[in-house]
């Protein structure tokens, strides 16, 4: 959860040196160049759909709108509360796509979460920025998505969906760059190693680490029972925050954040029976 938390305020000194496609499909790069010795170019017989749908899901819309969002945001924390709808996303979409069983108890704390959110978009510092609020909430959903389509490829290993989202990613994400922003290889060249730097620490630590990690765990565990850890990583995003930006949350973030934060923490308090998933 150290590694999500820093992922945003360290993304933002990445989107200060590079526009938001470009980082994200550097991100990608570093993720499929630290895969590529154990990534074989598998081409599964079955559930391929699945995985090239899961690929662009997590290497290009999820990355594509979280360097947005932080792009367009002069405020980290409020991003970083903002990306927790990952966790009621994902609830709602388990119960859709795999008929996972959620109790009123977690649609009462669902919906606290998002009203949560909708007093942190009221903090009249953040105002001007609901743009940003708007791209980490697409990016949420899309997270959550993907959380869900890696249910359905537990015949494809763990390396071939991060060799072939991060393949997908890097593109697609590079191709919007030179089509919709300025000329990347002026961005890169001269070498910029501070930029560069984060772009490997994304792809290295939050991904490869954070996120393989988490995808490896949804072939033994239910959605709704591994999701909610990921929103631990507020506090730790937060506090790195403080210390890199000096950024100190306004009222309306503490108390939406605070919403937010604790309604994740009763629907994990709800799952402590874990139960291994049948092969």
């Amino acid at each position: 959860m150290l590694m999500y938390g820093s992922s945003y305020p360290i993304g933002k000194i990445g989107t200060n040196n590079f526009s938001p496609f470009l980082m994200g499909s550097l991100r990608s790069l570093f993720i499929f160049l630290c895969i590529l010795p154990f990534f074989r170019f598998n081409i599964p017989k079955k559930n391929f759909s699945y995985l090239l749908i899961f690929s662009f899901t997590m290497g290009v819309c999820v990355y594509g709108f979280v360097y947005l969002a932080i792009d367009v945001s002069s405020l980290i924390s409020p991003i970083i509360i903002g990306s927790q709808l990952t966790i009621p996303f994902g609830l709602i979409l388990s119960k859709f796509f795999l008929n996972e069983t959620i109790s009123f108890k977690k649609w009462f704390l669902i919906l606290l979460s998002f009203i949560g959110i909708i007093i942190v978009s009221y903090d009249p510092k953040f105002g001007q920025e609901i743009l940003g609020l708007i791209f980490v909430i697409l990016m949420a959903f899309f997270y959550a998505l993907a959380n869900i389509l890696s249910r359905f490829l537990k015949n494809i290993s763990t390396i071939d969906q991060i060799g072939w989202h991060s393949l997908i990613g890097f593109l697609v994400l590079l191709f919007l760059s030179f089509l919709l922003e300025a000329n990347p290889t002026k961005q890169i060249y001269p070498l910029n190693f501070s930029g560069l730097l984060v772009a490997f620490h994304a792809g290295l630590f939050v991904s490869l680490i954070g996120h393989g990690g988490l995808f490896y765990l949804y072939k033994f565990y239910p959605v709704s029972v591994i999701l909610p850890f990921y929103s631990l990583f507020p506090i730790f995003g937060i506090i790195l925050t403080f210390l890199i930006f000096f950024e100190i949350p306004g009222i309306y973030e503490i108390i939406g954040g605070i919403m937010v934060i604790t309604s994740v923490y009763l629907i994990n308090k709800n799952d402590q029976s874990l139960k291994v998933l049948k092969q």
